[in-house]
């Protein structure tokens, strides 16, 4: 028999499992396939029937009986009728063809063609430097570092980098320095075109965020946070060109603890472990670019109201000298208890001393410095940020346990109780101030307080001037209408904003007063005694 002779496509039609005496193949595990034809025509021709045919010489046909057999009516009942002619070779499948299975051997390999999509390849998406920078943006760049670089072929010096800072990196130009720095790693006092483009424009300085940017920039090469000396170099390029502040060019020592102040108070809101070291993490969820890029753009410093404002900045260092009776830039316990006309309780100041809500900073046993003041006033006079709500509420949770019970307000709550009798106020017992307090904040749970039910409320803060602040106590039970007429005029400023405005008023009225008694309007540029 010529095998060839019969089409690939139209053999399948006519093998059926059944009539080929094939047991093992089973009838759903055929498909239209020409190998599958040939692969099962082989196992028919290998059968005994098969066999037996073939050597009487015989013609088979496709249902595996010889035609004479089917011609002359012979026992084999299968089939009476021999089936019509296969068609010729041909590409479309016939009708029956699209019912058979594939068989057990093909099975697998043919899942793996049908359910497998053809790859792709993926893009790169990791880079660990950075991604890199497009052309067309590098391309931008270049461009403009050219027409800068282009009258300076030698390079660019520190005061000649400003406009560099400024066009090219978009970044505040009190930032030229430190960028000048970290790219003359060499010291050698120049930067060339060469060394700029393979610091900001081959790299993938280019492609980051501002913030992410300056991180780059300030931090030491071998850490991964800021500390506090790595914002020196900002601050003193900022005393040095700012308009705003260059009446203090005659002061070092003023320029110095202004520079103090306002890292202090950067890391105060910003630095929320409270650890020293900033992370780039902290700093974009902040507002520090935004409010540098304000201070660069606006002339008046004193309209920037965050970190950078120096009212802010006199009013701090008033307030401190105010109390550093001696001088020494340390503060103990009966120094603070003075502050705000002994508005505080010497109970909650034993807590600041014992040094929970913030590790001084000063290494005498006892004292609290500069930068521990600055956190204290800032946290005293604004009880409605986070960062004062988490410095109290370590004062008041004696246990440490994360939660306020009504005996811990209670222990607070003692000592004003007490002062209110010495001043013949009318006392308001603990049970009324502990339902006062409970309907305030609406605890999640009965029982206790925790720090998040704090942050929830917008009342907070007159809950620990309630337990330990009494002259803000009772501006909050007579319900001051000076007071609530500021909030509702402008509900921007916070209550730091506010406290810092009066203070800078009535300090400056002092100053004018004390001028004008002693005949001298500038006698404070002398006075070795007075920080201005």
């Amino acid at each position: 028999m010529d095998i060839d002779t019969v089409g690939g496509n139209d053999v399948v039609s006519y093998l059926d499992p059944e009539l080929l005496h094939l047991p093992e193949v089973s009838s759903f595990e055929l498909k239209p396939t020409t190998q599958i034809a040939e692969e099962l025509f082989s196992q028919w021709l290998s059968q005994p029937d098969t066999s037996r045919l073939a050597k009487a010489g015989l013609p088979i046909n496709a249902h595996g009986i010889s035609s004479s057999a089917g011609a002359g009516g012979g026992s084999n009942s299968l089939t009476n009728v021999s089936p019509p002619p296969l068609s010729p070779r041909s590409s479309c499948v016939s009708p029956r063809t699209s019912k058979q299975k594939i068989s057990p051997f093909s099975l697998a390999s043919t899942r793996k063609l049908a359910t497998e999509p053809a790859q792709e390849a993926i893009p790169q998406f990791y880079f660990q430097h950075g991604r890199p920078p497009a052309n067309e943006l590098k391309e931008q760049c270049l461009s403009r570092i050219n027409l800068l670089f282009n009258n300076n072929l030698d390079g660019l010096h520190i005061d000649e980098f400003k406009l560099v800072t400024r066009e090219v990196c978009k970044l505040p130009s009190f930032f030229s320095s430190a960028l000048f720095r970290r790219i003359d790693v060499e010291c050698y006092g120049i930067v060339t075109r060469d060394a700029f483009l393979k610091y900001w424009a081959e790299s993938s300085m280019l492609t980051m965020d501002m913030a992410t940017q300056v991180f780059e920039i300030l931090k030491q090469p071998n850490r991964r946070y800021l500390t506090k000396a790595d914002f020196k170099p900002v601050l003193e390029e900022l005393l040095a060109t700012h308009p705003g502040l260059e009446f203090l060019q005659g002061t070092p020592e003023f320029q110095e603890k202004y520079a103090e102040t306002v890292i202090y108070r950067i890391f105060y809101y910003i630095n929320r472990s409270g650890n020293g070291r900033l992370t780039l993490r902290e700093l974009k969820r902040s507002n520090l670019i935004f409010v540098m890029q304000q201070v660069d753009e606006e002339e008046e410093i004193n309209k920037i109201l965050r970190y950078f404002s120096y009212e802010h900045f006199y009013v701090i260092y008033c307030k401190f000298w105010e109390l550093d009776t001696d001088h020494d830039y340390l503060l103990d316990r009966e120094n603070l208890i003075r502050y705000g006309n002994h508005c505080l309780t010497y109970r909650i100041v034993d807590r600041i001393f014992s040094q929970v809500p913030k590790k001084f900073s000063s290494n005498v046993e006892g004292k609290m410095s500069y930068e521990d003041f600055v956190y204290f006033i800032l946290a005293e006079e604004d009880k409605s940020s986070e960062p004062s709500l988490e410095y109290w509420f370590k004062c008041i949770d004696l246990d440490g346990n994360g939660v306020l019970t009504s005996s811990e307000l209670q222990y607070f709550y003692e000592e004003q109780l007490h002062r209110m009798s010495c001043m013949s106020q009318e006392p308001v017992l603990f049970e009324d101030i502990l339902c006062q307090i409970v309907d305030m904040i609406s605890p999640e749970r009965e029982g206790y307080i925790t720090l998040h039910d704090l942050k929830r409320s917008k009342l907070s803060g007159n809950i620990f001037n309630i337990l330990f602040n009494l002259n803000k106590f009772m501006a909050f039970e007579s319900r001051d209408p000076f007071l609530i007429h500021q909030e509702r005029e402008d509900p921007t400023l916070t209550e730091w904003d506010r406290f810092a405005h009066r203070e800078y008023v009535r300090l400056s009225m002092e100053e004018d007063s004390e001028a004008a008694s002693n005949g001298n309007v500038e006698s404070w540029e002398e006075s070795l005694e007075a920080p201005f």
